[in-house]
Parts: C-alpha cells; sequence; structure tokens
C-alpha cells in the first residue's frame, strides 16, 4: 500500500480529477454547509416563495373579479345606453304625435275662424244689401212720386198712400225678376 501512495504520488496529477481525501472532505463540508443553509435559510426562502405565490395568485384572483365586475359595469351601461336610445326614440316619436296634433288643431281652428270670417262677411254683405235695396227703394219712391207728381200735375203728398204704391210697384217688379230667372 505504501507502494501504491508512493505511486501517486510520484505520478503526475490530473488537475481536474482531485485527490480522494479532498474530494471527501469537500463532500463532507458540503452536505455541512448545504444542512446549515437548509435550516437557516430554506424557511424563509420557501415562506417568501410562498408568500410570493399567494400574492401572485390573490392578484390574479383580484384581476379576474376586476374583470368580472368591469364586464358587469359594461352590460350595465349597455343595457343603461340601450333604454335611453329607446326613451330618446319614444319621446321623438312622442313630439312628432304632439306636432302632427297641434298642426291639425291650427289648421281646424284656421279652417273654423275663416268660416266666422266668411259667416261675417256674408251677413254683412246681406245686411248692406238690404239696407241699399231699402235705401234704393225709398229713393225710387221718392222719384216715382216726384215725376208722377209732375205728370199729373199735383203733388202726391199722402205720405201714407204714396208709400203702399210705391211696395206695390216694387214687389210686381221684384215677382217679375225672379219669374224671369
Amino acid at each position: 500500500m505504501i507502494s501504491l501512495v508512493q505511486l501517486a504520488s510520484e505520478e503526475p496529477q490530473n488537475p481536474l480529477i482531485p485527490a480522494i481525501p479532498e474530494l471527501v472532505i469537500g463532500l463532507i463540508a458540503f452536505v455541512i454547509v448545504f444542512g446549515f443553509f437548509a435550516k437557516k435559510f430554506l424557511p424563509n426562502i420557501n415562506k417568501v416563495l410562498e408568500e410570493r405565490r399567494e400574492a401572485i395568485e390573490g392578484g390574479i384572483e383580484k384581476a379576474e373579479a376586476a374583470q368580472t365586475e368591469a364586464q358587469s359595469v359594461l352590460e350595465q351601461y349597455k343595457a343603461q345606453l340601450a333604454e335611453a336610445r329607446h326613451e330618446a326614440a319614444r319621446l321623438r316619436q312622442e313630439a312628432q304625435e304632439q306636432g302632427a296634433q297641434l298642426i291639425a288643431e291650427m289648421r281646424a281652428e284656421g279652417q273654423r275662424q275663416r268660416e266666422e270670417i266668411v259667416a261675417a262677411g256674408h251677413a254683412q254683405i246681406e245686411a248692406d244689401r238690404k239696407a241699399a235695396a231699402q235705401s234704393l227703394r225709398q229713393d225710387v219712391g221718392q222719384l216715382a212720386t216726384d215725376l208722377a207728381g209732375k205728370l199729373v200735375g199735383e203733388s202726391l203728398a199722402d205720405h201714407a198712400r204714396q208709400s203702399r204704391t210705391i211696395d206695390r210697384f216694387l214687389d210686381e217688379l221684384e215677382q217679375k225678376a225672379e219669374a224671369a230667372r
């Protein structure tokens, strides 16, 4: 055995392969350091990683909840917008109907006023015609009496007789005019 150790010491050693005693000591040191780190730092590292995982999962859940809430708010907004559009269309329709009704009422009122004006005009014309006929009758009667008085040579001053004669004459003229129509 000694010879083996001597031979091993005499041969040049490969730098990539460590000596067995160093390998054993290194392995023991690694296990001690790893055990120390596993006891001291690994629980803290696991705790921090678990907190991060929970925070990320909680953030994802919060984001999903916020997205769900945003989606529901969007749905409500769309529903309100549709309802507002429907309400605006209904109000527009009502305004058009009221406008048409108002126009019809104004036309009816205008027609009624026109008919009143026309009726008042006809009544005024009829009253004026009657007044003119009465005035003409008196004037024609007066002229006929004066002319008859000049033809006869005496005054026909009896007003009642004069009026009856004139009325009878004018009535006969009216009857002849109506018969001619």
